[in-house]
């Protein structure tokens, strides 16, 4: 029994990290509307949200029997079986979010912790079934088979359900309110946001309320059986409080409902998911007691968890803390957050997903669908909708800090009300739906409601909407075959499989942890080339100059780690090199979008400035496609075994690389830091290179007539020099541009 109790040790602390790593994720649950809208200073946010958690924790008592007796029965197991199921699931699920929240992608908790525990007792009792001879169909006995297919029917149905909810809230919502809703907030406003909080309110406080660990029944009783009068008075204290702010203060009424209801979306979250990081540990502990009670502990049958059980509240309010200090330390849960933001901002930007034909084929399929039902509406109905739902024009007020946020305010309040309804619903009903795919969904929907995703953006959006829901079915599989393998590892190995398993978690936790930084500080590098919002013409061109230089800058490291891998025939190297391409690739985009965004500011009286920025975007694209065309052809060269590059060409292609990395590098220094300069100092460099490649291409025809230089040798040979010189002319021409732009006293 000893070694028993050291494993409901090893459950809690396996539930400390899973907290950690679970909080990362679904911050973006309830952090998303608000961080989006920048409705406050994100520290406001925080403290919010953190006393939303704090309040949450205490309504999850009775969602703990999921764990218990939700997935399987468990009076056919011992307490060494569930032992072995609990462990491998903890394992799995820490394993599975981590790696999740080191790529940015909002998963479900829920769905994990359910294919865990399934995979993991499917496993348990096969090889229980096999021990005693009997038949495998006899599994199905095992298992709560139809609370399972109700948990997952749920939760598929959620993800249509709350898209649907949510697209038909903000449909209607800005069909009375339109974009610029502020006259019309005067107007009617406080009966929109008594509504609003009041549905909040019916969900959270009265059917959240019957889970709650310090209510007693019959006080749930009472407010179950005064549903009607506790909402109708909810609303008419709301709408008489707002209707009072609007009268007599100029605060902006969106901004405690927004914040109210990241609260209550944070306590529907804390109630909802808190199971499915603790729920194991706990059922586990109160397996070993029950075991520890029975005459003979090892083969006592553990139908005592089918029993209703109250779970202490300190355990609650513990689990909460460690909540609350990870959502305030964690930068994976930013990240993440970061995700769901970007793909429900309302103007464009960068975009984190590459389009897809997939997401192509459905673009067009819906722009067709939407074509073909607005016939069916009287032309004068889609003028008066078309109108009130027309965003053109339309700018968001700047945020907190002066920052123009991803979407507005009267959007971020119908996320909150409608996902932490649903949510709250879900909660009360002890049903595990995910919040992830609910408010994930809700957000969706009310961007597509928006128009948000428009044709500049729209097969983008998609591509990442379907990469996230791509990664829940993934979710499904990897956590159902992941958990069932280490059931089997733990049963048959004991304490080596535990330890074995427990350090490549660690390793894999650190290994996630390196990646996430590199993967971070990669898109900050994005973010921070990226113009906002810009008014200043003189101020965007010296921006975009700036931001060309540290492109070469770029260019320059991944030119010198080609000329390293070429010459050393080194795979490795060109293998990194060439995946990091897209890097290169997406600054160049940046910048091109920021030199666009210049354009506009610009007067008629500076068309011709106009048409030399134009070049800018044209001397960026070949520089970047030759850089792709160099990294790919060595990585193709090496990596089909060709042979290596004779000395007498490496000793030519070091005199290529010493004049580009000299144009390139003095080029770059100059943008970036403006500094004063000889153009014929630089362009001698590039008269330099011309001259050698004259003279290699004369040394590299007798080597093909001598036999010396192979067909595939010579290719790779003339694509480098080739490459090397529309580098140089196309560095040269921004430099150029550059002199007469910002320079115009220095003669060339």
């Amino acid at each position: 029994m000893e070694i028993f109790f050291i494993a409901i040790g090893i459950l809690f602390i396996f539930a400390t990290i899973d907290l950690m790593v679970g909080v990362s994720n679904d911050a973006v649950n309830f952090l998303n509307s608000s961080v989006g809208s920048r409705v406050a200073p994100r520290h406001i946010i925080m403290i919010v949200a953190s006393l939303g958690i704090l309040a949450g924790v205490t309504f999850s008592s009775g969602m703990m029997e999921v764990a218990r007796k939700g997935i399987f029965h468990p009076q056919f197991f011992t307490m060494p079986d569930l032992i072995f199921i609990f462990l491998a699931v903890m394992i799995t699920d820490i394993l599975l979010l981590d790696l999740f929240n080191t790529f940015g992608l909002p998963t479900s908790t829920t769905v994990s912790i359910v294919f865990e525990l399934l995979g993991a007792a499917i496993a348990i009792s096969i090889l229980k079934i096999l021990e005693s001879g009997q038949s495998l169909l006899l599994v199905a006995e095992y298992i709560n088979t139809g609370k399972a297919l109700a948990i997952i029917s749920g939760i598929l149905l959620s993800v249509v359900i709350a898209f649907i909810c949510g697209a038909l809230a903000q449909f209607a919502t800005r069909l009375v309110f339109t974009f610029n809703f502020e006259r019309r907030l005067k107007r009617y406003g406080a009966l929109w946001g008594g509504l609003a909080l009041s549905i909040i309110s019916y969900f959270i406080l009265v059917k959240g309320a019957t889970g709650a660990s310090f209510l007693t029944p019959e006080t749930a009783a009472w407010i179950r059986t005064h549903i009607l009068s506790i909402i109708g008075t909810g609303f008419i204290i709301f709408t008489l409080l707002f209707q009072f702010l609007l009268i007599f203060t100029r605060v902006n009424i969106l901004k405690p409902i927004v914040l109210t209801g990241t609260f209550a979306l944070a306590m529907s979250f804390a109630a909802n998911d808190l199971v499915n990081f603790i729920g194991v540990p706990l059922a586990g502990f109160h397996a070993y007691f029950i075991a520890h009670s029975a005459a003979d502990p090892m083969s006592a049958s553990m139908e005592a968890l089918l029993l209703p059980v109250r779970t202490n509240t300190f355990f609650l309010l513990a689990a909460g803390v460690i909540m609350v200090a990870t959502l305030w330390v964690s930068r994976k849960a930013r990240t993440v957050t970061k995700t769901e933001v970007n793909l429900g901002r309302q103007k464009e930007g960068l975009e984190r997903f590459d389009s897809s034909q997939l997401s192509r084929i459905i673009v067009r399929m819906f722009m067709g669908m939407f074509e073909t039902f607005c016939k069916i509406w009287p032309a004068s109905t889609r003028r008066w909708i078309r109108r009130r739902l027309s965003p053109e024009g339309y700018q968001p007020a700047v945020g907190y800090n002066g920052k123009v946020p991803e979407f507005d305010l009267l959007r971020a309040s119908v996320n909150l009300m409608v996902a932490s309804a649903l949510v709250s619903w879900a909660t009360s009903m002890k049903l595990p739906l995910s919040t992830t795919y609910v408010t994930f969904m809700v957000a969706m929907g009310t961007s597509l409601s928006d128009q948000a995703w428009g044709l500049e953006s729209a097969v983008y959006r998609v591509t990442g909407v379907l990469a996230v829901i791509g990664g829940w079915f993934f979710t499904a599989f990897i956590a159902f075959t992941v958990a069932m393998t280490c059931a089997f590892a733990i049963f048959y190995l004991k304490a080596i499989a535990i330890i074995a398993l427990s350090g490549l978690a660690l390793l894999l936790i650190i290994r996630n942890s390196g990646i996430h930084k590199y993967r971070e500080k990669a898109s900050h590098e994005l973010e921070l080339l990226d113009l906002k919002r810009v008014t200043d013409s003189q101020f965007a061109i010296r921006t975009c100059f700036e931001h060309s230089g540290q492109f070469l800058i770029q260019v320059l490291d991944n030119l010198s780690q080609c000329f390293d891998g070429i010459l050393t025939q080194d795979r490795k190297l060109l293998k990194q090199l060439r995946l990091e391409t897209s890097k290169m690739q997406k600054w160049s985009n940046v910048i091109m979008a920021n030199i666009f965004k210049t354009l506009r500011l610009l007067r008629r009286s500076e068309s011709k400035s106009a048409e030399k920025y134009s070049y800018v975007v044209y001397a960026l694209q070949e520089i970047s496609e030759s850089m792709r065309d160099l990294i790919l052809r060595c990585h193709v060269h090496t990596s089909n075994q060709h042979s290596g590059l004779l000395p007498s060409q490496k000793k030519e292609l070091q005199q290529v690389r010493k004049c580009v990395e000299a144009i390139i590098g003095q080029t770059a220094k100059i943008m970036k830091n403006r500094e004063p300069f000889e153009y014929r100092d630089i362009a001698a460099h590039y008269v330099e290179l011309k001259n050698y490649l004259d003279q290699y291409d004369r040394s590299q025809i007798e080597r093909i007539r001598s036999g010396e230089s192979k067909t595939r040798l010579s290719i790779l040979f003339y694509g480098i020099n080739n490459a090397c010189l529309k580098i140089s002319e196309q560095t040269l021409h921004l430099l150029d541009i550059f002199q007469e732009t910002l320079n115009p006293d220095i003669k060339k």
